[in-house]
């Protein structure tokens, strides 16, 4: 397939983070782009700010007429449903029809392509050497996961040369990805709906990871791939020593097989994104960025919205969103926010993500909950799912060993937060409470 012989690009799920950064890059280029989604949201608000045409009910006759062109890619994302109208028009007239995962497999094909894979920290990794080799000058172009704060996009640049992508493990999309350089962040068991165990993740993982030779795969020390080794631990490959904290930034060395660099800086809090930033800084070396670039670029970079994102940032009150949404994640987002705020009072409310989820992980999400001082727990988010007999956010509660344990409703969550005396508050989740940050942000600020 040719995609300078498409005109148009229709998406069935523009609102999806990894559809809306293809939506944008589309449009960049000049494609004539329009969409479905079934929900509104600041995305899809901020995709119509861009001019994009998108409605939001599955009605064949609101698809812009010029989309009815045989020059027309639809996109589509896996939780469409069987039984969407508009897929089942496109699909009974032959149109072609392309899954994300293939379409990025098309645009990255003839590039230089950093493939960046994980069960958790595929969008941070990926934004920070996005940012990295966008800001040392590359041609470069970053298809993300997460608005990155500097540039209020999920897409950086627009670059032909190089490209910067998530390989999602999900519905195993990645194997359609043509990597020049690899990243596996963790392989930590998720998506058991699609693999049934941890045997088959791994079994993806190890041939995502073949599509590189090994001096071009940059794993994290202890998984079970042979690659070059990342992390905190001083046997690791690349590695970060003699850590410290000044003026809320991590200052430390890096250690690589054949130097030492020293005083590296770098703002996100925790040990995981000191990780995602070792990574990034050894994938970037190996394009043959100076150190001195990828230092300064560590040192500028913002964030992605909804990783640890700081809402309120003040001494007395501090406000924190997470997109957690495995018990990994979970503990994290503890431990950075215990090492920042020793001695503080945190309550966090999570918003359970998928029914299959909150099943094979209830004792983890239990655990790894039950370490802040309270808790405020949300219904299940059911995205692509119907429900599960049993599998409800009062049955995970019962799991919680904690005297301080509640179970409230979206409409009750901001008055639980008004009413409790902890200094650090944190919203955690994969599904529509990132949709609330905004009101919450405001009632803490009235608050305060």
């Amino acid at each position: 397939m040719n995609l300078n012989q498409i005109h148009n690009v229709y998406f069935i799920g523009i609102g999806g983070i990894g559809m809306s950064a293809l939506a944008r890059y589309f449009q960049y280029i000049g494609k004539n782009v329009a969409g479905y989604d079934k929900t509104e949201t600041q995305l899809t608000d901020e995709l119509q700010a861009l001019g994009l045409s998108i409605h939001f009910d599955d009605d064949i006759n609101q698809i812009p007429k010029e989309f009815y062109a045989e020059n027309t890619l639809v996109v589509v994302t896996p939780a469409v449903p069987i039984a969407h109208s508009e897929w089942n028009y496109f699909v009974e007239r032959d149109y072609v029809i392309k899954k994300r995962a293939e379409v990025l497999g098309l645009i990255t094909k003839d590039t230089y392509c950093f493939a960046v894979a994980g069960t958790h920290g595929k969008t941070t990794t990926s934004s920070i050497l996005g940012h990295i080799l966008y800001e040392s000058g590359v041609d470069v172009t970053a298809f993300l996961g997460g608005i990155v704060e500097n540039y209020n996009s999920n897409l950086i640049g627009s670059g032909k040369t190089v490209t910067v992508v998530e390989a999602d493990e999900f519905d195993r999309s990645f194997l359609h990805l043509h990597p020049n350089v690899s990243c596996i962040t963790s392989m930590d068991a998720d998506h058991l709906d699609i693999y049934g165990d941890a045997a088959h993740i791994e079994a993806s993982f190890r041939e995502f990871a073949a599509k590189t030779d090994r001096d071009h795969l940059y794993v994290i020390k202890g998984l079970p791939l042979d690659g070059i080794t990342i992390g905190v631990t001083p046997e690791a490959d690349f590695s970060a020593q003699n850590i410290r904290i000044e003026n809320g930034y991590y200052v430390f060395d890096v250690k690589t097989p054949s130097e030492l660099i020293q005083n590296v800086k770098f703002g996100l809090p925790g040990h995981h994104n000191l990780t995602n930033a070792l990574l990034a800084f050894a994938m970037a070396k190996s394009y043959g960025v100076s150190n001195e670039k990828i230092g300064e670029a560590l040192a500028t970079f913002k964030g992605v919205r909804r990783r640890f994102s700081f809402q309120i940032r003040e001494e007395n009150r501090v406000y924190i969103d997470d997109y957690a949404h495995h018990p990994t994640e979970i503990n994290a987002v503890h431990q950075a926010v215990r090492e920042l705020y020793p001695g503080k009072k945190i309550i966090a409310a999570f918003q359970p993500h998928l029914y299959s989820r909150t099943k094979d992980f209830a004792d983890g999400f239990a655990t790894s909950l039950s370490q802040f001082d309270e808790i405020l727990l949300l219904d299940i988010y059911p995205a692509r799912e119907l429900p599960m007999d049993g599998i409800t956010s009062s049955w995970l509660l019962t799991k919680m060993e904690h005297p301080n344990k509640k179970l409230v409703n979206k409409k009750e969550l901001i008055a639980a937060f008004k009413n409790s005396d902890a200094e650090v508050f944190i919203t955690i989740g994969a599904g529509d409470i990132g949709e609330m940050v905004k009101d919450i942000k405001n009632a803490l600020y009235e608050e305060n």
